[in-house]
């Protein structure tokens, strides 16, 4: 059987982004039936609907990343109580135009990495809010909100805290069940 494939989308531009430090630290801990590969978000214009039927080749290139992977795992910065303007912005281009979203029945797990003691709380509940919106089945557990990162991850990017690290491998261990379980509901149905 073939792997299971994740896109890791990176909420963040941060070239030191604590949130693609944590997505390479996943890639590590992935389980052995699945493999994760990383998506930047560079490159990706503002969202105007006047434009939407004109799709720009960077937009379509992240709607077939996300349409041929299996399941997604978003590392969301919070910025002012909610998920980053890029992130938002690369969820709305890829849900459009209105039927043709990339997202639907894509199954999702979130985790997050701040500076702030909070970690990511409210940007991930915000971001959860979302993928109900775009029809997403999503991981609830375990939340993986790694506060205080810059004290987590040392100078080489690598996640230094051992419980961060075993709640990110049993978030994608969890991520992993759901695929399947999908999978499992598809084939019965048909």
């Amino acid at each position: 059987m073939d792997k299971i494939k994740i896109l890791g989308i990176v909420g963040s531009l941060r070239e030191d982004s604590y949130n693609r430090m944590a997505l390479k630290e996943a890639q590590e801990l992935v389980p052995e039936c699945a493999e994760l590969e990383l998506m930047e978000l560079h490159g990706i214009p503002v969202f105007n609907q006047d434009h939407e039927s004109e799709i720009p080749e960077s937009v379509v290139e992240f709607k077939r990343r996300i349409v041929d992977a299996d399941a997604i795992l978003f590392a969301t910065p919070e910025y002012n109580y909610s998920l980053s303007g890029v992130l938002k912005n690369a969820i709305d281009w890829a849900s459009r135009p209105f039927g043709d979203s990339a997202w639907m029945d894509k199954p999702a797990a979130i985790m997050g990495a701040s500076v702030g003691c909070l970690g990511t709380i409210r940007a991930q509940y915000h971001l959860r809010q979302i993928l109900v919106a775009l029809d997403m089945p999503v991981v609830n557990q375990p939340e993986v909100m790694i506060g205080n990162a810059a004290l987590h991850f040392d100078r080489d990017g690598k996640l230094s805290d051992e419980f961060n690290r075993q709640l990110i491998k049993k978030l994608l261990e969890a991520l992993v069940h759901l695929v399947k379980t999908c999978r499992s509901m598809i084939s019965q149905a048909a």
